[in-house]
């Protein structure tokens, strides 16, 4: 079981330039991936999310690339690029004759114009730092991956906790289930009584249907039973290396559903109480829950 929140960091140095992959995620429904590059790595991107796909299956994952010379390095070196120099130069001149401007093109004009002077990160394309971009990234879903299990071992500890007390208290409302049925007979006979009509014998069939009736209309046998059901597949999620966030929803929603029923089938004052138990209990699964990827 692993937690959606977590963060990485990873580094790898190629030809001078060194390039950081920090990670970090949070909670979501759905998995979402934002990844910022600096321009000269932006081919990357979707190799980069394929990268991460493959190891994050559930949260909102943002993925920071930087690319920098490395320690020891001076500046990157500056080429210029003469054949689009002079065809710059070329088509300045054109244009100013065109449009009758006075004064020549100067070198200043020249040099400012896109592509003239080209860093080494720009001669390099993108597809050749995919070595160390993928090293980097590699180092930094470890180190994400790692913190999300650890948390996850945390909320898989608090999961069972909250587990354990809805399954202490579905016991004690399987122990009061059948009582409720005979205080349900004692409390039809002393109303009856207090009517001040004479008390009905114990195989009174007016009596006896009442009491069918009621065992009929309060039985939440099923409900128990689907709840352990319940509890049986969270035991399982436990067991596996498979992303199951989306399973204990599913689970919270279910139990949900057969405490409700139990709570409004239950004439019982114990098994009230008991059903307050179990929702509180189940809210609090419900939120940690919400973290699971």
């Amino acid at each position: 079981m692993k937690s959606m929140t977590g963060c990485g960091r990873g580094e790898s140095v190629q030809d001078g330039f060194k390039v950081t992959v920090e990670l970090s995620s949070v909670n979501r429904k759905q998995a979402e991936i934002a990844v910022t590059l600096p321009r000269e790595l932006e081919g990357l991107e979707s190799q980069i999310r394929d990268a991460i796909n493959h190891q994050i299956a559930r949260g909102r994952l943002t993925a920071r690339v930087s690319l920098h010379s490395s320690a020891g390095k001076t500046a990157a070196r500056m080429h210029l690029n003469a054949t689009l120099a002079k065809a710059y130069a070329a088509e300045l001149a054109k244009l100013a004759k065109q449009l009758k401007l006075a004064g020549p093109v100067t070198l200043d004009h020249i040099v400012r114009a896109p592509g003239v002077f080209q860093t080494d990160e720009d001669l390099a394309g993108a597809e050749n730092f995919w070595p160390a971009v993928s090293k980097a990234l590699k180092a930094a879903l470890a180190a994400l991956v790692k913190m999300r299990e650890r948390e996850g071992a945390h909320l898989a500890a608090a999961l069972t906790a909250h587990i354990e007390a809805m399954r202490a208290a579905v016991a004690r409302v399987q122990k009061q289930a059948p009582e409720s049925q005979a205080r349900y007979r004692q409390q039809l006979i002393e109303r009856i009584q207090a009517a001040g009509l004479p008390a009905p014998a114990a195989d009174d069939e007016r009596l006896l249907k009442e009491i069918v009736y009621f065992a009929d209309r309060s039985d939440i046998t099923e409900e128990l039973t689907r709840l352990q059901s319940h509890f049986k597949q969270f035991a399982d999620c436990l067991k596996t290396a498979e992303p199951v966030g989306r399973t204990l929803d599913f689970l919270a929603q279910e139990m949900n559903r057969e405490i409700n029923t139990i709570g409004s089938k239950a004439n019982d004052a114990v098994i009230s109480r008991e059903v307050v138990t179990l929702k509180a209990e189940l809210e609090k699964f419900r939120e940690q829950a919400m973290n699971v990827e």
